[in-house]
């Protein structure tokens, strides 16, 4: 693409140890939306600065200087996103929930595990730009296949897909069906 810029920055690599403490903070919450979900709450990850590193340092590693910019889902995604994005010195484009955006280009209904919904995208990138997706967590696949084609209706090009967690017993890897995809952790 002409005028793409290199984002070489090198992004550290964590260690197994750093990795493995950042997990452990993740609390499981029964039963939260809903009766029969296991909710992964990150917060007490976020609030933990080593933890935070080693989790941002994990999610871009297999991608750095691949990508131009970042794409966060709402809403943890966004959290993740905003710091990957920094530490890997490129923008962040918000993917949000529908009427959330003051000026929407393109939204994407898709179902959830257990709901349905819209999200949005602003067309804040140049045509031909590299991607990277960034979500909290992979469970059906429907948020991220929505949010990829959001991606490709603005003209941009999904390099990557990567996630903090991936919910394999709930197919969403195959549902994306997408090489370019990476967890930091599994359950």
């Amino acid at each position: 693409m002409p005028g793409r810029r290199d984002y070489s920055c090198e992004v550290p690599h964590p260690d197994s140890d750093a990795l493995a403490r950042a997990e452990s903070l993740i609390a499981l919450i029964p039963d939260y939306p809903q009766p029969g979900v296991l909710f992964r709450d990150i917060a007490p990850l976020l609030a933990d600065g080593p933890a935070l590193r080693a989790t941002i340092d994990a999610l871009v590693a297999p991608f750095a200087g691949g990508f131009d910019v970042v794409a966060g889902v709402e809403a943890r995604g966004f959290l993740l996103a905003g710091a990957a994005a920094i530490a890997s010195g490129v923008g962040l484009v918000p993917i949000r929930k529908a009427g959330k955006l003051p000026r929407p280009a393109a939204a994407v209904d898709y179902a959830l595990e257990y709901a349905t919904a819209t999200i949005e995208m602003h067309d804040d990138i140049p045509a031909g730009a590299r991607v990277l997706l960034i979500d909290d967590v992979l469970a059906t696949g429907g948020t991220l296949a929505a949010a990829r084609e959001l991606v490709h209706r603005v003209g941009g090009e999904v390099v990557g897909i990567t996630v903090l967690m991936e919910l394999e017993d709930l197919g969403g890897r195959a549902v994306l069906g997408d090489p370019g995809l990476h967890a930091v952790f599994r359950a």
